[in-house]
């Protein structure tokens, strides 16, 4: 793997900025590569962050018959690819300090294109689960290399501000892929949806030749890669990088808690059509995405850990608020749905401000940050899917006292990591 990188960050510029000049192609091509601000520059990290919803709600749709067709638990796919998705980002963050962030993005998008072929020409169960965890293996890279490109080059204010535009347009993928996903069942199979993937990959292999090493050789970890690797300690022993990270990670378990609960909540406690839950869920997204573009003109005017605090505020009124009308069984479906979305909506704060706070504490190991916080992130559904299966009493009581638990802990963290930074 280390040859493969060095021979990618080797000749990175033979992608980026082409020998040969015709026509003045090489000028503009160059003048391109280093717009970091433009639109094109956006939509296309946008398009990285969002490769883990799109890998996994596209095919939401297709899990009933691909599970009859290859005999086998439907669910292992999803568990799978998020436990690949959860450790491979370990390893490609302290690669990505060593030889900078493009290296690795060129061969994760090949894994992933790989193992969307693999998945679209499986034909068992235990086959799709392995090329599930192949395909999280390189798909990470795209959501983690993002936040870090960002990080490279805005301090946390401008950073927070583009984190919050990029959840804007990445938002799109969980209302756009499971429609597309059930449009393309009724017309084809499930494999068509991988070859799909397939062909996102190899068009965003194409796409990122156009983005700007953000990392320059002079900033790159000089250490061997066992003491790239060694980062992670000096992470954990950052109490202002990690008490913002676990400020957004416990906030994850609390929201995956909802993901999770709420097709049960919703369509087989409360009754709703499972045509119309995909709309139910599509509310919280939008009012995530609103959230997000106030919180782009939010982070010029007030400190990143006041916003931080008044957003994990509002997220456990709304938790409290969700698990007392739940345990009394006051209001039905409808104080489910009003207190989720406030709830849900307050991410496009927590998520931007907690991120850009956590890796502005440490410049210099921008990779490894944005591994260990997207690792933890991920690995926060592992933890809520797992108490949802154990502790389940078939209402909704399980999935919020989830809800509230975990979002007050997130809470307790912002107050925490706003205290340090008041006392120096």
């Amino acid at each position: 793997m280390a040859i493969i990188l060095q021979t990618a960050a080797n000749n990175m510029s033979l992608c980026i900025v082409p020998e040969i000049n015709v026509g003045g192609v090489y000028q503009r091509m160059k003048s391109f590569t280093v717009k970091s601000t433009g639109l094109t520059f956006i939509l296309i990290l946008s398009a990285l962050m969002a490769f883990s919803s799109l890998s996994t709600d596209i095919y939401l749709p297709a899990m009933p018959v691909r599970a009859k067709e290859l005999h086998g638990d439907a669910e292992l796919t999803i568990t799978g690819f998020l436990i690949g998705f959860c450790i491979a980002q370990l390893i490609w963050g302290p690669l990505s300090d060593h030889f900078g962030r493009k290296a690795p993005l060129y061969v994760g998008l090949m894994l992933f294109v790989i193992g969307s072929v693999g998945c679209a020409l499986s034909t068992e169960m235990t086959q799709m689960v392995f090329w599930r965890v192949f395909q999280a293996l390189g798909g990470c890279t795209g959501p983690m290399l993002a936040r870090a490109m960002i990080r490279d080059l805005f301090g946390r204010t401008r950073a927070a501000q583009m984190l919050s535009t990029l959840m804007v347009v990445m938002a799109i993928a969980p209302i756009a892929g499971p429609l597309l996903g059930g449009q393309m069942i009724r017309v084809t199979s499930w494999h068509s949806i991988f070859w799909l993937l397939a062909g996102i990959g190899s068009v965003m292999l194409i796409l990122i030749c156009w983005l700007p090493e953000t990392l320059p050789q002079e900033k790159r970890v000089k250490a061997s890669l066992s003491g790239a690797f060694s980062n992670y300690l000096a992470l954990l022993r950052n109490r202002h990088f990690m008490r913002f990270t676990l400020c957004v990670a416990f906030y994850y378990v609390a929201a995956y808690g909802f993901i999770t609960g709420s097709p049960f909540v919703y369509i087989s406690y409360f009754g709703i059509d499972a045509q119309h839950y995909g709309w139910l869920f599509a509310v919280n997204v939008v009012g995530l995405m609103l959230v997000s573009i106030l919180n782009r003109r939010l982070v010029h005017r007030y400190p990143l850990e006041l916003l931080l605090k008044c957003a994990v505020m509002i997220a456990t009124v709304a938790a409290l608020v969700l698990a007392l009308c739940a345990k009394i069984e006051l209001g039905g479906i409808v104080m489910i749905i009003l207190p989720v979305l406030v709830f849900f909506s307050m991410n496009g704060v927590i998520a931007a401000t907690s991120t850009a706070a956590a890796m502005d504490a440490v410049p210099n190991m921008a990779g490894s940050a944005s591994a260990l916080i997207g690792s933890l992130q991920y690995g926060s559904g592992i933890i809520s899917s797992l108490l949802l299966a154990l502790l389940s009493d078939g209402t909704p009581w399980t999935m919020c006292w989830i809800i509230v638990l975990f979002t007050v802990a997130s809470a307790v963290m912002a107050i925490a990591a706003d205290t340090i930074k008041s006392n120096g």
